[in-house]
């Protein structure tokens, strides 16, 4: 029996949640907001109400889900990563130059500027969609420019995605890592030479208070759907 080549951690569980909620929620929204916006896409889904109501409960989920995660999760481990990803070093610009030897850490500087950019579309996306929503029940929030900004970043978006897509699927021990939270040694070494591997850190026990506010942040994103699926249908 042959024994699997030697992996090293990269992401823990609190790491690989927070990306697949956030890239399920994503296409759920980028689906749905297609079918509002693009005329032949919306001959297809003729029912608007309905693809709206699905829109803003998808939404809806998204931010309560990413807020469960960081609740629940291991924070330490998600304040380690957003430091790696904030972090653009000399090495990093010559990356991006590709001028000359570059030796990255756990993440190259192509995923750093994609973290980035996901994080501001994030942004845009969260406060021109409320402003959108708002505007339905107040004309003081109906701001030239809302629906043109929350498209192009929809857009944006897609695009950076299908870029992500395509890398992580021509890259298969990258995308190894989100799925399995390992990688192999040697593909570490090799595209990640500024990495030190270190054992994943241990998870704090989740405290009864805890769970008791993850519970409330559920019920209210919850209602919060309810309320915004059933207004759109009406």
């Amino acid at each position: 029996m042959v024994s699997e080549a030697p992996r090293v951690a990269r992401f823990g569980r609190t790491e690989r949640t927070l990306h697949w909620v956030h890239a399920s929620a994503f296409l759920a929204m980028f689906a749905t907001g297609l079918a509002l916006y693009l005329p032949l896409v919306a001959q297809v889904f003729s029912d608007r109400p309905l693809m709206k109501a699905l829109h803003l409960v998808a939404a809806t989920a998204w931010l309560t889900a990413l807020a469960l995660v960081a609740l629940l999760g291991n924070r330490a481990a998600l304040r380690r990563t957003r430091r790696d990803l904030e972090r653009f070093t000399a090495d990093d610009v010559r990356w991006l130059r590709r001028r000359g030897p570059a030796p990255q850490g756990r993440f190259n500087a192509g995923q750093k500027a994609h973290a980035s950019v996901q994080a501001a579309l994030a942004v845009l996306f969260t406060v021109s969609g409320a402003l959108l929503w708002l505007g339905e029940r107040n004309t003081d929030f109906r701001l030239p420019g809302t629906i043109a900004l929350h498209d192009v970043a929809m857009f944006a978006g897609g695009a950076l995605v299908a870029g992500h897509v395509a890398m992580a699927l021509a890259t298969r021990p990258a995308l190894e890592g989100m799925v399995r939270g390992t990688v192999p040694a040697d593909f570490a070494a090799a595209h990640h030479e500024r990495w030190k591997p270190a054992p994943p850190t241990p998870r704090a026990p989740v405290g009864l208070a805890r769970i008791a506010l993850a519970i409330a942040v559920a019920i209210a994103g919850g209602a919060c759907a309810v309320l915004l699926a059933g207004d759109a249908l009406g």
